[in-house]
């Protein structure tokens, strides 16, 4: 079958590698499309932490259809549309990268698995069915929905709370729509392009600040005199923990989210209120984003969620490499890439 190897040289190549078996308690699933995330560029460059192995089979924001079942498994049959499908054995001469960012997956049923006393693996609970009638591209982005929302309950953001955000990213704008969607407010969101400030707004900002044009703590301070309850980095700037010092009212939380290539940074907190806390999220508990699922479902259902404003460049597998080209250059108006796989 056909996948997507980076190399430790930093370029990628569409591999022929074997179509993967899969267990009693497996499904094997054909991948439909794969969202492309930071994690992928951090392996691309070589610093993912804790990750040094090359080539790797890239891609780990999967959807795709169930095709076969194995003999175990009771909560999926043939034909469903289901999220996170992995490579579960990594192909010989390669690493696992998970492996999304292929033809064909695997998921499986965890729930089987503890009925007959097996213990899941932790990608399992993530595994999850959405609606048949969803469009398999479009569902790409419920990975990234579903992962920001267990990350907003992990740093324990909560209605009427205020909130500024760094970065209108994919990531960004998603933890903004979310949030908003939470009942927080207000939102304050800052980034350097003004198309995806007026976007932001579009998705709930309550104000909005470019950074090339006005100081952000000014800004912040004008719009929150106290201060905010959460400021969050969606870039992964560690220049912001200490500008965050100067934003948070007291009791109030540096959220970061966004990783940085570098892992260390000196602290100041001489400005900070005398109660606050800083947290750092950035590894998601498969878990936790499974239990996500039917919110972001039900919001999509309502219609007050819709993946298509979040995307906005879809290509082929074979163009992959273009794909990854696009993110590096930060071409304009990019939001969420999605690779389709036919």
């Amino acid at each position: 079958m056909r996948s997507v190897a980076v190399f430790d040289d930093h370029h990628v190549e569409v591999v022929e590698i074997p179509k993967p078996d899969y267990g009693p308690y497996e499904c094997l699933v054909k991948v439909e499309s794969c969202g492309i995330c930071g994690t992928d560029m951090k392996l691309l460059h070589g610093n993912l932490k804790g990750f040094d192995t090359y080539p790797a089979i890239l891609g780990h924001e999967g959807v795709g259809r169930v095709v076969e079942v194995g003999r175990k498994v009771t909560n999926f049959v043939e034909g469903d549309l289901v999220m996170l499908p992995f490579l579960n054995v990594a192909p010989k001469g390669y690493a696992n990268g998970w492996g999304a960012l292929s033809e064909y997956n695997v998921i499986s049923d965890a729930e089987a698995k503890i009925k007959d006393g097996v213990e899941p693996d932790e990608s399992d609970w993530g595994q999850r069915k959405i609606p048949n009638d969803f469009d398999p591209v479009n569902s790409a982005m419920i990975v990234t929905f579903r992962e920001v929302l267990s990350q907003i309950k992990t740093m324990g953001f909560q209605a009427n709370q205020s909130l500024f955000i760094q970065g209108c990213g994919p990531v960004g704008l998603c933890f903004l729509r979310l949030s908003k969607l939470l009942g927080l407010g207000p939102i304050i969101v800052s980034d350097l392009d003004d198309k995806k400030l007026a976007f932001a707004k579009k998705l709930g900002a309550d104000h909005t600040i470019n950074a090339k044009n006005e100081n952000v703590i000014e800004a912040v301070r004008r719009y929150a005199p106290e201060g905010v309850d959460q400021a969050l980095d969606a870039v992964g700037l560690n220049s912001f923990i200490n500008q965050a010092m100067h934003l948070i009212k007291d009791h109030g939380s540096i959220d970061v989210y966004g990783i940085s290539p570098e892992l260390h940074t000196e602290i100041n907190w001489a400005d900070a209120p005398y109660n606050w806390k800083l947290q750092f999220s950035q590894w998601p508990s498969k878990k936790l984003e499974g239990e996500a699922t039917q919110q972001i479902v039900s919001w999509i259902q309502m219609g007050v969620l819709d993946p298509k404003d979040f995307i906005s460049d879809v290509y082929p597998l074979e163009k992959t490499g273009d794909a990854l080209a696009a993110i590096e250059a930060h071409k304009p108006g990019l939001k969420k890439t999605v690779i389709r796989i036919d």
